[in-house]
């Protein structure tokens, strides 16, 4: 039966309970948990009630909240179970309605724990079940520490073996630790943009709530925000500069912090025997997300110029039937690339395919063109409009555009070992996949009229993981063929027989 949602009392009649999967229920602190989540929504309504009416009021308001909230999270915690069978995993609701939801053993994917603070406070920790987009989805709101490794160690291994050692533990390839981050890592924080822009976002957030409880509140009309805009726009230049100078040293530091506050301690290790590996990071709330090695076709290592000026890299996995492959996936934040590079041979069991074959002369043409040509037929256009103001910007575009392309150019490669395949592509971002050669399984070569005349051709590589296709692009014709031959011969061989004479 595939896994999903059934409801109503027949329905659920569909998936008896199994004899030896005993009915299993949340960590009673859940209650507690799920109960302090209401508190912030009961102490707003109780401020809302004493500016309205008075002391007493606020507090038996808030106080109905609460047993409210604690009576409602009572009944879920009484009527929620959940039951490991041997074939599949059964999370059962009964609170108005009943329902089952059923996720089928074999298309487990991940089973991923996560500790925001009150759960690290009380040694509770939340389980994400991962079947993938075939398989669904489940959550564990709050089990003990211990409860959430077995479930982990069962379901990825497929039996009731225990839970693996811990990260700490000496011995067996459980504990081994195959890239851990240092404190240096976090300064690569402001080479990602992301990270960057933090200081907006908060700022954003806190102006945005700030409005919204002044609304609430009557506090803030259209005529106030119109004399605050124009005691803003009176300000003296030096404010304005001042402003602008603290966002330019905000931007960075605040990006550090929050790097190291989502990757703190990032370590990568080998769990369930080896079988498995298990990312981990986080100072407020500790993820960890377990990837089951034989499912794994590849890595991919990504980056742009300015991490390639400090020498750092990403590295992701490409894993068959992941979800959110973009955190799931990550394997290294941004790293040395020494580091990155180890921990990707080390993933991929031996050394990256190298050194990667350069492609034709004639790609590099190709790859100018296309970096100058659209900035340049702008400049053509708006020298023929007469538009001044918009030739020499284009001008000046298609100029760094030359750069541009011939870097285009030098990024392209492609190699093999005779296991794992290798190609590279990208400036902007630059991203060079690695796949064992069992995960291809098919192959596009294709040309447009302009490679068909300089003898190239693209060719991609379809692959039941990651994005699920990766382009060697503008590679000469015949290498393009050969290549694809040489990994997978008997599907290359029949076009290759009607080809000739």
């Amino acid at each position: 039966m595939s896994s999903g949602d059934l409801t109503g009392d027949a329905q659920a009649g569909l998936t008896p309970p199994a004899p030896g999967a005993p009915a299993l229920r949340l960590h009673p602190l859940t209650i507690l948990v799920e109960a302090g989540r209401e508190l912030a929504a009961a102490l707003v309504a109780g401020t809302a009630a004493l500016l309205v009416g008075g002391a007493g009021a606020a507090f038996y308001f808030a106080l109905t909240g609460l047993v409210f909230a604690f009576g409602y999270h009572l009944a879920k915690w009484a009527t929620f179970t959940y039951r490991v069978h041997a074939d599949r995993v059964e999370l059962r609701r009964a609170l108005v309605g009943r329902s089952v939801t059923t996720i089928p053993r074999e298309r487990i994917r991940g089973v991923d724990i996560s500790a925001p603070p009150a759960h690290r406070l009380l040694g509770l920790a939340i389980v994400h079940i991962d079947a993938g987009s075939e398989g669904g989805e489940g959550e564990l709101r709050a089990v003990s520490r211990a409860e959430a490794e077995r479930l982990r160690g069962t379901l990825l291994r497929g039996d009731g073996a225990a839970a693996e050692p811990a990260a700490g533990a000496t011995g067996g390839k459980g504990a081994q630790v195959l890239a851990r981050a240092r404190p240096r890592w976090y300064l690569f924080a402001p080479f990602s943009g992301a990270y960057l822009l933090t200081p907006f976002a908060l700022a954003g957030s806190l102006l945005g709530a700030l409005y919204n409880l002044g609304d609430e509140l009557d506090l803030i009309d259209d005529e106030q925000l119109a004399r605050l805009g124009d005691d803003v726009a009176g300000l003296p230049r030096a404010v304005f500069l001042a402003v602008a100078l603290a966002f330019a040293v905000a931007m960075p530091v605040v990006s550090v912090i929050a790097f190291a506050l989502f990757n703190w301690d990032f370590t990568l290790r080998y769990g369930q025997g080896g079988t498995a590996l298990v990312a981990e990071r986080g100072l407020i709330t500790r993820r960890s997300v377990t990837l089951e090695r034989r499912r794994i076709r590849g890595v991919e290592l990504a980056d742009h110029p300015f991490e390639r000026a400090a020498g750092v890299i990403r590295l992701n996995a490409l894993v068959t039937g992941l979800d959110d492959t973009a955190h799931r996936g990550s394997l290294l934040p941004a790293a040395p690339r020494t580091a990155a590079v180890r921990a990707a041979a080390q993933v991929m069991g031996g050394r990256l395919p190298g050194p990667l074959v350069r492609h034709p002369r004639a790609a590099r043409r190709r790859r100018l063109v296309r970096a100058v040509g659209p900035p340049l037929a702008l400049a053509v256009a708006a020298a023929a409009a007469g538009r001044t103001w918009a030739l020499y910007p284009a001008l000046a575009a298609a100029l760094l555009a030359v750069p541009l392309g011939l870097d285009r150019y030098r990024q392209l490669g492609h190699a093999t070992d005779g296991a794992r395949l290798s190609v590279r592509s990208g400036s902007l971002r630059r991203r060079r996949v690695v796949i064992e050669h069992r995960a291809v399984v098919a192959w596009r070569l294709r040309q447009t009229v302009f490679q068909r005349r300089l003898g190239l051709a693209t060719l991609t590589v379809g692959v039941g993981a990651g994005g699920g296709a990766y382009s060697a692009v503008d590679m000469g014709e015949h290498d393009a063929v050969a290549f694809a031959h040489g990994i997978t011969p008997d599907w290359v061989a029949p076009f290759l027989a009607d080809e000739e004479p």
